[in-house]
Order: structure tokens, then sequence, then C-alpha cells
């Protein structure tokens, strides 16, 4: 029973929280420093992301293939590849690397 709870409580939160948006003067969320922030903090959830999901292995910090894959990657973005390029370059640097015993 605990675990519905757990559940309702969740989405009365996320319900407060779309309606507190709502509530929120235009006139802060519409000029030209919220976009500014808003843009940025995208950006920062995004590099967290990808740092925990490359960097992390349960509870410990996994130096891998993954590592290499996201440096071999960075390259391609620096020299302005093509999104796609750079997702199949970083999965076949990662599975090479596997292959080989990494």
């Amino acid at each position: 029973m605990t675990g519905w709870v757990a559940v309702l409580a969740a989405a009365g939160v996320c319900l407060a929280l779309k309606v507190a948006g709502y509530l929120v003067p235009g006139r802060l969320v519409e000029g030209e420093r919220a976009r500014r922030i808003a843009g940025l903090v995208t950006v920062a959830l995004l590099a967290a992301l990808v740092a925990v999901q490359t960097l992390g292995a349960g509870q410990r910090l996994a130096v891998d293939a993954r590592v290499v894959a996201l440096g071999a990657a960075a390259v391609a973005l620096a020299l302005r590849a093509p999104f796609i390029v750079v997702v199949v370059l970083a999965a076949a640097v990662a599975a090479g690397l596997r292959a080989l015993g990494w």
C-alpha cells in the first residue's frame, strides 16, 4: 500500500508544480535573462546526464570503452560532423574496444 501512496504523492507534487508554472507572472519568464538561464540549465543537465552514464557503474566510478567513445564523439563534434556520424562513430569505437577486451 505504501507504494501507491508514494505514486499518488509524486503525482500530486507534479500537478502542483504544473499549476505553479501557470501562476508565475509572464514578465518573469519572458525576459532575455530567463531565456538565457533556461538554455544554460538545459546544457548543464544534459552534460551531467552524459557524465553519469559514461563514468558510472552502479555505486563506483568506471573508466572503460565508454570514456574513449565519448572522447571520439567530442572530437567528431569539434570537427562539425553530422550528429548521426557522431553517434555511429562513438558506438563503433565502444564496440571495437569491447571486442578487443577492454
